[in-house]
């Protein structure tokens, strides 16, 4: 074996070798944080388990008799928000990602724009609620209701339907452009029937994860002036509101162990919310994935 061969045949066990053990630290990660995850869960369903009854989801909040209190005005709230959420933030998310992907020229504006929307992803959601108070409740004269809300939280989350919406029309091979194209199909023929049907499940599962984490999200709603306690079901978007995170964060700042309790039971049904909003996107993607053969 010459010098070369033998070089060549170490730098590729040395590769091996630090690939097993990266691999092996990322799945150590993983495991650590799903065991916290899963104890985090256990304990709080273990709390809350004796709260969850009919009565939770009938009842109007208490700050005086926890044995009578329930979460009824903060789910259909929070029942509200993500549908206005969605209403807002899906159409502007999915028509910004077709544009910057389909129709835009990659000039310096667009990359300039491109790199904003990456950054916003990131900021915490306390600033766009400061945004949302001096622009939908003060500017606008939104006041605090459910409109308000709404709006802060499509703040939240369009960056990230952007950027997913973005990255599952990327992935549609340019062949399919290609054909279309060849047949005589105009650009949004070709991006309606061919570029979104392919890319749809990237779109619905970055559209069902933002919506997830709206629905999460207490601090921005705390900024705007969300009530802490209502007792009436909202009937419009202009009425006054709570949601489950705010009614989470006010039982669990009471110093009474039952209110705490109420805290837990309301985790558990908010993660009854979340869960099978994120089981719907995985779903919608496993069976893309296997149907269509795309993606």
């Amino acid at each position: 074996m010459n010098p070369d061969a033998s070089h060549f045949g170490s730098s590729i066990a040395a590769r091996r070798f630090w690939s097993g053990c990266f691999t092996l630290v990322c799945g150590l990660t993983t495991l650590v944080g799903g065991i916290i995850l899963l104890a985090l869960v256990i304990q709080v369903v273990r709390e809350g388990w004796p709260a969850l009854s009919l009565k939770l989801f009938t009842k109007f909040p208490s700050v005086l008799d926890p044995e009578n209190a329930g979460v009824k005005s903060a789910l259909f709230g929070t029942l509200w928000l993500v549908t206005l959420t969605a209403a807002f933030s899906i159409p502007l998310g999915l028509g910004a990602a077709i544009y910057l992907e389909e129709y835009a020229a990659k000039t310096r504006l667009t990359r300039w724009i491109e790199l904003n929307i990456a950054n916003l992803a990131g900021v915490p959601s306390v600033v766009y609620g400061l945004l949302g108070l001096t622009v939908f409740v003060r500017t606008l004269g939104f006041g605090r209701s459910i409109l308000a809300g709404a709006l802060t939280l499509s703040l939240v989350v369009l960056p990230v339907m952007i950027i997913a919406s973005r990255e599952a029309i990327a992935a549609v091979p340019a062949s399919l452009r290609s054909a279309a194209f060849a047949l005589g199909a105009t650009r949004w023929q070709t991006i309606r029937a061919q570029v979104l049907p392919v890319a749809l499940p990237g779109i619905l599962t970055g559209a069902i994860l933002g919506l997830s984490r709206a629905i999460g999200e207490a601090a921005p709603l705390i900024v705007i002036g969300a009530l802490a306690f209502v007792a009436h079901v909202p009937s419009g978007p202009m009425d006054q509101f709570t949601a489950l995170p705010i009614q989470i964060f006010n039982w669990c700042e009471d110093p009474g162990q039952e209110f705490h309790r109420l805290a837990a039971a309301a985790i558990v049904v908010l993660l009854g919310v979340l869960i099978p909003l994120n089981a719907v996107a995985i779903g919608v993607r496993a069976w893309y994935q296997s149907s269509k053969k795309v993606l």
